[in-house]
């Protein structure tokens, strides 16, 4: 399936990570254009990115004439354009809004707190050194993991919500990466361990790993 898409994203951004996984489990084609967050102050503040996101974040999709912006909504977008496309929502009411429910923890609850403008900020105002700031996101992590695993236990089949994969999905695995950048132990939370080894299994998952996308640093040689 081809088309005029274009995914403005950075290769450890978490809500960048959501969103390629989104695009492969839904096998729609597009490009990325690499928006680096940290060189030369962050390319997310320049002109020319304001005028696709106002916000200043990552991502930012572009499909044909639409300009999306913010995960959750550029991921529920592309269920509502194509939907002759995997869904990534089950159907029954009560598990969409499960479903939605783990989704909106972890990107509305958890990752907000510890991303990178809060950690700079974090740096800049406060003088918080590099282990305080990683401190700071364990705590924040653990907090959410923990009623995540209480969630999950409630009902969670082979993925967050039955079996297949869908937004929740989307959103656990980067948050799960995240929480290993960060060292987190992660032994209290064996269905966030199962599940997100489940979808890493996954081709879809494995095509939207930071370290495979075209802008991630490479090893010299």
């Amino acid at each position: 399936m081809t088309a005029n898409r274009t995914l403005y994203n950075y290769w450890r951004s978490s809500a960048s990570y959501r969103v390629r996984i989104a695009l492969n489990l839904k096998g729609l084609d597009y490009t990325t254009q690499s928006v680096h967050l940290v060189r030369a102050g962050g390319e997310q503040h320049r002109a020319d990115y304001r005028k696709l996101n106002p916000l200043a974040l990552v991502p930012t999709l572009v499909d044909g004439a639409q300009v999306l912006t913010q995960s959750l909504a550029i991921m529920e977008y592309l269920d509502d354009a194509y939907p002759e496309t995997p869904p990534l929502l089950p159907t029954a009411a009560p598990e969409r809004a499960r479903a939605r429910a783990i989704a909106q923890a972890i990107a509305c609850d958890i990752h907000p707190i510890g991303d990178l403008r809060i950690l700079q900020y974090l740096a800049r105002e406060f003088a918080v050194d590099d282990a305080g700031r990683s401190a700071w996101s364990r705590h924040w992590i653990e907090v959410g993991f923990a009623a995540i695993e209480t969630m999950l236990a409630a009902g969670a089949g082979d993925f967050c919500v039955g079996a297949a994969p869908s937004l929740a999905d989307c959103c656990l695995v980067p948050q799960v990466y995240n929480a290993r950048r960060h060292g987190v132990a992660l032994d209290a939370y064996p269905a966030i361990v199962r599940i997100d080894a489940a979808c890493r299994r996954l081709d879809a998952f494995a095509r939207a790993v930071p370290e495979v996308q075209p802008d991630a640093p490479r090893a010299p040689g």
